[in-house]
């Protein structure tokens, strides 16, 4: 496949760029400044904080799918770029008739309320007693706008009429790759606290095959 892969040197996007490599994929790397990257892979410098159109167009042009591990660099400081990025990159996208997109989001976004759905779910379905009455009430606590921000970078991509999925893992973490993960459609796991971003890529790449979660939101964890 030929694939974009935007912020590709961040914390998913490494990852998704190497498996992709790995698997022979033909890939472009989007980032603000895309540096070590393997070898054959085509670079694209673009700042998502404030996309230069062009650029981004011409990095998805062509494309069988994007790939997004858009996100903050601090999720209490850097917030708004998600939404924005991805606001940029589905334009790109629709004017160069590229249809299919897979970003991440994070597990305690599906009762944020937004434009439109001002009275979601209290509760996501797959959550258990304790992410339901302290672990997310934490979370969004510590992180509230770096949520919400992700509740419209969903329904951006809802809105989008691209083939999208949405990625909700729960805290990440450095760990390698075990290609061993739980995942559900439309709820998180329970009792999934955290998961590696090596598999979470390596899930959004396995995704590119499972047709049956175009526009789902699909929870994974360890």
């Amino acid at each position: 496949m030929k694939l974009t892969v935007v912020a590709a040197t961040g914390g998913i996007g490494r990852h998704l760029v190497e498996q992709a490599v790995a698997a022979g994929h033909e890939v472009t790397a989007v980032a603000r400044r895309p540096r070590g990257l393997p070898e054959g892979v085509h670079p694209v410098a673009v700042d998502l904080a404030a996309p230069a159109m062009a650029a981004l167009g011409a990095a998805v042009r062509g494309a069988d799918a994007v790939l997004s591990g858009l996100g903050p660099r601090d999720p209490r400081a850097d917030v708004g770029i998600t939404s924005r990025g991805t606001r940029a990159i589905v334009a790109a996208m629709q004017a160069e008739h590229v249809r299919r997109i897979i970003v991440v989001s994070a597990a305690p976004v599906g009762p944020v309320p937004v434009p439109g759905e001002p009275a979601p779910p209290r509760h996501d379905p797959g959550d258990g007693f304790f992410m339901r009455h302290l672990g997310a009430r934490f979370a969004r606590a510590m992180f509230g706008r770096h949520y919400a921000d992700l509740a419209l970078t969903e329904q951006i991509l809802r809105e989008s009429g691209l083939e999208w999925t949405v990625s909700r893992p729960p805290k990440l973490t450095d760990k390698p790759l075990t290609g061993h993960y739980r995942v559900a459609l439309n709820r998180n796991i329970r009792g999934g606290f955290s998961v590696p971003r090596a598999d979470v890529a390596h899930h959004m790449l396995r995704m590119l095959d499972e047709p049956e979660t175009v526009k789902q939101v699909v929870g994974i964890a360890s």
